[in-house]
């Protein structure tokens, strides 16, 4: 069942590749939205698609890239919006 869903990510998000490993991840999943840093040293995300690939999703917001350090992920369940595609703004 389709869903979308809008998070905020802080910690050390900024500055290392976050963007580009979320647009990777959820490309992988078939994901369709967007990602992008926030003045305030956070990073938000807008994804929809399939509920297990959300899941998925958020559990490697969670964690995220390699050299990024997650101190909280924020989630809320949000209307469905149609995409194109996962897209850096």
């Amino acid at each position: 069942m389709p869903a979308c869903i809008h998070c905020f990510v802080s910690g050390r998000v900024q500055g290392v590749w976050f963007r580009a490993h979320t647009q990777k991840q959820a490309q992988q999943l078939d994901l369709k939205g967007w990602v992008r840093n926030l003045d305030d040293g956070r990073v938000e995300v807008f994804a929809c698609g399939d509920e297990e690939p959300l899941e998925r999703f958020h559990l490697w917001l969670q964690q995220g890239p390699e050299l990024a350090i997650v101190e909280a992920c924020s989630r809320e369940p949000a209307d469905w919006q149609e995409f194109s595609g996962f897209v850096i703004r």
